[in-house]
C-alpha cells in the first residue's frame, strides 16, 4: 500500500437495516484521511497501562495466545516507578517481539503538592510544575533512553518542546519518539497542529471526540493519532469497537488503544495493586481481539502497518532556537 485507501468494509447491521427501509448513507470520500503511516499503513495497535515486567508478560503471553498483534504497549505511572532492572527487563521483552516501548515522564500536577489540582477546575492538570517537575521529566527520559527505550510519554507542552530540543541536539537520540498523553490531549486541528510543531510524533486524542472531529484534525496534520477505542474511567469509559473502522477510515494514520471501562484506577502503580494490574493486562488483550473480530466481520481488516514498525514519517516542526552552549 503506498498511498491511504480507506478499506472496503460494511457497516454493521447493514443488509438487514437496509431490507426496512433504513440504510446508512453512502460514506463520502473527503471525510476519509490523506494520510498513512511511512510503511504505508492505516493503523496500528497499542496496550496501554503496562506498568510492570509482570503485566508486560501477561500481555505477551495473552498475545499469543488470542493472536492479537501488537505495536505498541505503553505505561502510565512513570519511568521514576520503575527499577533499572525493571525498565531493562521490559525494553529487552519488547525488543525480542519488535513491540516499541513507551514509558510516562516523570513528576506530574496532580500529584504535586499544589492543590488547584484537587479543585473542581482541575488546575493546571498534569503539567510539570516549576523548573524542579520539569528536571524530573528531562531526567526520566534520560535515564530511560540509556537503558533502551525508544517512546516517551509526556504531559506537558514545555516538556514535549524542551525533550524535542534536546533530541535535536543529540542529547536524547535522534530515534526517540515522544506520545503526548490522552489527559492532554488537543480537541481542535489547530492545537493538534501545536503539539506536532513541538515535537509529538503521535498524539492522543480524547475519545469523545466526534467523527466530524477527526476529519477536521487530518486536514490539518498528518501526525499520528492515538485514540481509546474503549477508554477508562476516568477518562469517560467509552465504548467504541463497533465505530472502529470509521475511526480507521476518518483518523488514518492511528493507534487503535486497547484500554478498559469499568477497571480500578492503578497509577502510581506497586505490588498492592497487583491482581488488579494483571487482570486488567489480560482483559485488555481480550478486549483488542473484539475489535479485531469485528474489522474481519466487517470486511475491515486491511491496512494495518507491519508488526515492529514505529516510525511517524516526516512530521511539521516550529524553528528551532539557537540554544544556549
Amino acid at each position: 500500500m503506498t498511498e491511504a485507501s480507506a478499506p472496503a468494509h460494511r457497516r454493521p447491521g447493514e443488509q438487514a437495516l437496509a431490507t426496512l427501509g433504513l440504510a446508512a448513507p453512502d460514506d463520502n470520500p473527503a471525510d476519509a484521511s490523506p494520510h498513512t503511516f511511512p510503511d504505508g499503513g492505516l493503523w496500528r495497535t497499542e496496550i496501554p497501562s503496562v506498568e510492570g515486567p509482570e503485566s508486560l508478560s501477561v500481555v505477551l503471553q495473552e498475545s499469543d495466545r488470542l493472536d492479537v498483534p501488537i505495536h505498541r504497549v505503553s505505561q502510565g505511572s512513570g519511568v521514576w516507578m520503575l527499577s533499572d532492572a525493571e525498565i531493562t527487563e521490559m525494553a529487552d521483552a519488547c525488543a525480542a517481539r519488535a513491540v516499541e516501548l513507551c514509558l510516562f515522564t516523570g513528576p506530574r500536577g496532580t500529584w504535586d503538592t499544589g492543590g488547584s489540582t484537587r479543585t473542581d477546575s482541575g488546575g493546571a492538570g498534569l503539567r510539570a510544575r516549576g523548573h524542579g517537575a520539569m528536571a524530573g521529566c528531562v531526567e526520566d527520559a534520560l535515564r530511560a533512553t540509556e537503558l533502551g527505550v525508544r517512546c516517551l510519554l509526556v504531559a506537558d507542552e514545555g516538556v514535549l518542546w524542551t525533550l524535542h530540543r534536546l533530541r535535536a541536539r543529540g542529547v536524547l537520540p535522534a530515534d526517540t519518539t515522544f506520545k503526548v498523553s490522552a489527559l492532554v490531549g488537543p480537541v481542535n486541528p489547530a492545537s493538534y497542529a501545536v503539539f506536532e510543531r513541538l515535537g509529538a510524533d503521535s498524539i492522543n486524542v480524547p475519545s469523545d471526540l466526534t467523527l466530524a472531529h477527526l476529519t477536521e484534525i487530518r486536514r490539518g496534520s498528518r501526525a499520528p493519532m492515538d485514540l481509546y477505542v474503549e477508554a477508562p474511567d476516568d477518562l469517560g469509559g467509552y465504548v467504541r469497537m463497533y465505530e472502529t473502522a470509521e475511526l480507521i477510515r476518518r483518523g488514518a494514520p492511528l493507534y487503535l488503544k486497547f484500554g478498559l471501562s469499568k477497571s480500578p484506577a492503578i497509577y502510581p502503580y506497586g505490588a498492592q495493586l497487583r491482581d488488579a494490574a494483571l487482570g486488567s493486562a489480560r482483559e485488555r488483550v481480550r478486549r483488542g481481539r473484539l475489535v479485531l473480530d469485528l474489522l474481519v466481520r466487517h470486511g475491515a481488516d486491511g491496512g494495518m502497518s507491519p508488526l515492529g514498525s514505529r516510525l511517524p514519517g516526516p512530521l511539521s516542526r516550529f524553528p528551532l532556537t539557537q540554544d544556549k552552549d
